[in-house]
């Protein structure tokens, strides 16, 4: 038997043997013979401050990012033990949080408007391709199953004194392979797929980072009693999947015993109901594009807070559509523009620069004072335009934490040259406001803040969103 693939997910072994990916991955599992899971969601819930009846509430993106998660899993899983892949997924504590529906209602109008969000509950289970009914308990006095339970007996002698159940699960139709010793209440289960040899093995917790595996003095190395622990496990889960492999092999199905003659009543049903199914489940994932397309658009103007290049041109170009300017870029033989923008107030034309750890220094300004005598020069241009400088220093600082974002020689050359300098992060809640309220007095006032600045620019204060001062509050979405 060729060496086997192996990829564990939420867990890291102290071995080359296997590939580590987060939870947050979205890897296909059919490039691997075995996968060790574990559906560990702290990362999606860790800096979480708002709750709901005592557990964590997601934000609409952290509710996004979780529910895409665990539906990839989901989908991955059911298919990997589908196409004959074994899969062990390690049962940790439940954690149940809350999530964003994407749903509201509304009542009353204007600024007392109430919005209510509607919520769901959550939890990491639901990464797993089946709904387990199961009861949340914990303890480590278990035993193999008389039935079923041989498959595990090799490694439950291994492990056995380091696992603990956080759930027992309910059900006589669960194929457990271990129960607790007092109540006989499943722990661990089997499932084998009838049409293939996969297999999802669901097991106990195992505290995969133990203090012992890793150095005392390096957290991310691994001592030698990880990588021991580690060679166990990898002799285990192989002995398992060969066990599993060797006692379900079947011959695949000649191509003439698929012939029409053959077929039964039954399959022909089923198989215009799995094409029905395939064509909602297409049409839904067409829609799901549609819609992530649609979002990565509609959050384009927060490329204004940290974005440099092009995607930050693109930004700038929208944020001052939304402003009112008539706006675009220039490039011919000779010259190229960043963004040149016009209203019936004036004309301009502006350089951007974003920069990752430092201020936006004086060359852009010197490329900036070619362009305006570049463009005073085209035949059609009589009046020398407002130069305007872009700039977004630090930009992959958290905007608290930043310090100026141009340097003391740019302000100086700024006032000498009579150059607006926009700080990109000041323009994202000007067009923030206006890409909400379509406030026209508002977007005026701003157009002549850039073009009667020299230096900084500072933008009005935007009046308060409506939706800023309403009263929000939660509601669990009732089950359809």
């Amino acid at each position: 038997m060729s060496k086997r693939r192996i990829l564990t997910i939420g867990l890291d072994l102290a071995t080359d043997d296997t590939e580590y990916v987060e939870f947050s991955s979205k890897i296909s599992l059919l490039d691997w013979d075995i996968v060790l899971f574990k559906p560990e969601i702290d990362d999606f819930v860790r800096g979480c401050t708002r709750s709901y009846q005592g557990r964590p509430r997601l934000d609409e993106v952290q509710s996004f990012q979780l529910k895409e998660s665990c539906e990839h899993w989901r989908r991955e899983i059911k298919q990997a033990v589908e196409a004959g892949k074994t899969v062990f997924v390690f049962l940790p504590i439940p954690l149940d949080v809350y999530v964003d529906t994407g749903s509201r209602q509304y009542s009353g109008t204007g600024r007392n408007q109430k919005t209510t969000v509607l919520v769901e509950p959550y939890s990491n289970y639901e990464a797993l391709p089946m709904d387990i009914p199961k009861v949340i308990a914990s303890g480590s006095s278990m035993k193999v199953a008389p039935k079923g339970g041989d498959i595990i007996s090799a490694y439950w002698a291994q492990f056995e004194s380091l696992s603990t159940y956080q759930v027992t699960m309910s059900g006589s139709d669960v194929p457990a392979c271990l129960t607790t010793k007092a109540g006989d209440k499943p722990v661990g289960a089997i499932y084998r797929m009838g049409a293939s040899h996969g297999t999802l093995l669901l097991l106990p917790d195992l505290d995969f980072y133990d203090e012992s595996y890793m150095l005392d003095d390096d957290e991310c190395s691994w001592s030698k009693e990880g990588e021991q622990f580690a060679s166990r496990m990898m002799a285990c889960v192989v002995g398992i999947d060969k066990v599993l492999r060797s006692s379900s092999e079947k011959t695949p199905e000649p191509k003439w015993a698929s012939d029409s003659e053959f077929v039964l009543k039954a399959e022909l049903e089923l198989r215009v109901q799995l094409l029905h199914a395939e064509h909602v489940l297409e049409e839904a994932q067409k829609n799901k594009e549609i819609i992530v397309d649609s979002l990565a658009k509609a959050g384009s103007l927060r490329a204004l807070l940290f974005e440099k290049g092009k995607a930050l041109e693109f930004a700038i170009i929208d944020a001052l559509r939304l402003l009112g300017f008539t706006v675009s870029n220039f490039q011919n033989a000779e010259s190229e523009f960043d963004v040149v923008f016009e209203c019936d107030q004036g004309r301009l034309v502006g350089e951007a620069e974003g920069k990752d750890t430092k201020a936006v220094n004086i060359e852009k300004l010197r490329q900036l004072a070619m362009n305006i005598h570049e463009d005073l020069a085209r035949e059609e241009v009589s009046i020398p335009a407002k130069p305007v400088l872009f700039g977004n220093g630090y930009r992959l600082l958290a905007l608290h934490e930043r310090a100026d974002p141009f340097t003391t020689k740019c302000h100086s050359a700024a006032a000498s040259s009579s150059t607006a300098l926009v700080f990109t992060p000041d323009l994202f809640p000007v067009a923030k406001y206006i890409h909400s309220k379509n406030d026209s007095a508002y977007a005026r006032l701003c157009r002549e803040a850039i073009l009667s600045s020299t230096g900084r620019v500072v933008f009005p204060i935007a009046p308060a969103l409506d939706d800023a001062s309403e009263a929000t509050s939660f509601i669990e979405e009732p089950a359809s």
